[in-house]
Formats: C-alpha cells, structure tokens, sequence
C-alpha cells in the first residue's frame, strides 16, 4: 500500500502524454490555409493621343489705335463706343476749313503754273523763249500738282477713318477738343475679335521631350489632329468651337525657358475677350502602344516613387517600380515597368505582399474609360460559353 501514490501519479503522466501525442498530430494534420484571392487586370496596349494642358491668354487678332494725321478741332465723333465698326467708317470729323482753304489756293497755283507751262512748250518750238525758261515752268508746275496732292490728301485726313473692321473701345476725345498729328495718345483704339489669338506657354524642356520621342519612333504625329487645339475658360466651362495651332516662337524665354505657342479661334459671338485666361489643350502626337494602368493598382512608396504588384505566371506577387507622370481619366499612363499580358492586382491589395502565391480572379473595382477591344477568339470562346 506503500507505492500505491506513486503508481497513480505514472499512470497519470502516461496518460497526459498520450494526450499530448494525439493534440500534435492532429496540428500537424490540419490543413494549410488557401492562398488569397486577389482581383486583377490584364494589361494591353492601345492607341492613346498624347495631349498637353497649357495655360495662356487670349489676345486680338488686330489692334489697330486711331491717331489723327492732321491738326484741328474735332467737330464730330460718329460712333458709338463699344458697337462694331467697319473698315472705311468715319470715326470722327476734324474742322476743314482750313485745309480746304489750302487746297483751293494750291488748286490755282497748279492752273497758273500748268498754263504757264503748256504756253511755253509752245514758244519753245518757235525759239520765243529759251529752252531754260521752259524748263523752269514745267518744274513748277509739277511742283504746284504735287502741293494740290498733298493739300488734298489733308483734307482727306479732316475725316478720320477706320483702319480695320472691329470693335471699338472708348473714345479719348470729344467734340471740341484740340488733336495733334504728333500726339501720342491714341482717339480710340480698336481690336478684331472674330478670329481671335490664344497664346500659351510650354516648357522647352517637355518640347524637348516631345520631339525626341517623335523623332524616335515612341509617339507618331497626329497628322491633322496636331494642329488642333480646345479650350477650357476660366469658369471650367468648355469653348465650343475647335481652334488651329499657328506657330511657336523661334526663341526661348531666358527668365522662364519656356516657348509661346500661338492658336487662332473662331469667335462670332464675340464669347471670348483680350486677356482671359484660358486653358488650352493640344493633341501633340499618338502613342500607337499605350499602356494604361487602373490607378486602383498603382501606389507610392516612402519616395513617392509609384508602385504597382503584380502577379505572375506562378501566380505570385511581384512588385514593380514604374514610371507614369500623367494621368488619363481613371488610369495611370504608364512609360516603364509594366508591358502588355501583365495582371496588375486592384482588389486585395491590403492582404498580400511581394513573393506571396495568390488566386486570381477578374477585378470588379476597375471600369477602364479606355477597354483595349478583345481578340476575335476571346469573343468567339465568350459567345460560345454562354
């Protein structure tokens, strides 16, 4: 009865470790856990027309600033300000008395100076007077036609005209005031809104850029579409009518580095004035094998460089470092670090990491504004299952 405790207290250790034995084999029995599933896009090229969004003003067309070319007393101004005038409208009238004083004066000067002339020539003939003094009144009477011309042409200036068809502004002068054909200041000033320029500015580094790819064979011209340009005005409203790019400036801005692109605009409802500002979109060239990533699946890392992972053809997660700088509706425009055929991940993202095995299936988060069309088999194997 001595060794009864210590008989009870082997049967219990026997019986705790055959427990213990049947607990680890049943951990090592349980099944591993199912990978993650993960929901993908599969990339593919398409065409892209590459664009620039340029900031600028826009600008007359024409500007013409009336002076006057004669001195005088304004008698009449003969617009009103802001209305639309033609070319050749009279815009004011200068007192004539003066000049036509002058110009009938100079008016019999030339009929005395012509008679005088035409009796000559024929003296001349008949040796009644020297060569010399016909020479002598030819000259002048030339010269008397020439003070008729120029007094007329004054008196012409009495009536100021417009030089270009446009819109005037505010008149400088009125009625009673003394004008200078030597003053600086303009009566009124005019501009041509209908066509109408835009001007903006683009960096000559991104011009650069643009044409090294061009040159390369990475973009191709637009063709007729590299012409065009849209606006956007101030209150993000779009401008219906399509505008034509004219020229770039031959020279760079030393203080900014940047070139001034000028487009011209229809304008006939005059909706577009000087000096707005605007925002101009250019069509610069198409990319004919453009990668567009969902921005669902594109992140930054602590360097703000952006990140995408994909999946493999072992179905593991590999992560790439890419190189997008613009965007394109919901998508990344991506210029390294994913190809065609690549499954980038934008569902599931939070639950797995680089190296990871995953399951795929079709991403329900991503809507691409841009679907790349499907191949003829893919449709055919579609149309088939269903």
């Amino acid at each position: 009865m001595q060794f009864k405790p210590a008989v009870t207290v082997l049967v219990t250790a026997v019986a705790l470790a055959t427990l213990l034995g049947g607990c680890s084999k049943k951990e090592e029995a349980a099944p591993a856990p199912p990978p993650p599933q993960v929901g993908v896009v599969t990339l593919k090229t398409q065409p892209y027309t590459l664009t620039s969004e340029l900031p600028g003003r826009t600008t007359a067309f024409r500007i013409a600033e009336v002076r006057p070319q004669v001195n005088g007393i304004i008698l009449k101004r003969m617009f009103t300000e802001g209305s639309e005038v033609k070319v050749g409208q009279q815009l004011y009238q200068i007192d004539p008395a003066l000049y036509e004083a002058t110009a009938n004066s100079a008016k019999a000067a030339l009929q005395s100076a012509k008679s005088l002339a035409d009796r000559y020539k024929q003296l001349v003939s008949e040796q009644a007077v020297s060569r010399q003094e016909y020479d002598t009144a030819l000259a002048d009477s030339l010269t008397a036609q020439a003070t008729y011309q120029t007094a007329q042409i004054n008196l012409r200036y009495t009536k100021v005209l417009s030089p270009i068809s446009g819109r005037i502004g505010r008149s400088s002068v009125t009625e009673g005031a003394l004008v200078s054909s030597a003053q600086a200041d303009a009566m009124a000033t005019i501009q041509q809104l209908d066509p109408i320029y835009v001007d903006v500015v683009q960096s000559s580094v991104d011009m650069l850029k643009l044409r090294a790819e061009l040159d390369s064979g990475k973009l191709q011209k637009a063709g007729e579409n590299a012409a065009k340009v849209n606006l956007t005005l101030e209150d993000n409203s779009k401008y219906a009518l399509e505008g034509k790019l004219e020229f770039s400036e031959v020279s760079v801005d030393q203080t900014t580095g940047s070139v001034t692109l000028r487009a011209v605009f229809p304008n006939p409802d005059h909706r577009l004035l000087p000096g707005m500002f605007v925002h101009a979109r250019l069509q610069t060239g198409v990319n004919a094998t453009a990668i567009l990533a969902p921005q669902q699946g594109v992140t930054r890392d602590l360097k703000g460089t952006p990140t995408a992972l994909i999946v493999n053809k072992d179905n593991k997660v590999e992560l790439r470092t890419l190189v997008a700088n613009r965007t394109v509706g919901s998508d990344w425009l991506i210029e390294s670090g994913l190809q065609a055929g690549d499954r980038i991940i934008t569902e599931g993202l939070q639950y797995v990491k680089p190296g990871a095995e995953v399951k795929v299936a079709e991403a329900t988060n991503v809507k691409s504004a841009n679907p790349a069309p499907a191949p003829a088999t893919e449709k055919a194997a579609g149309s088939k299952g269903e």
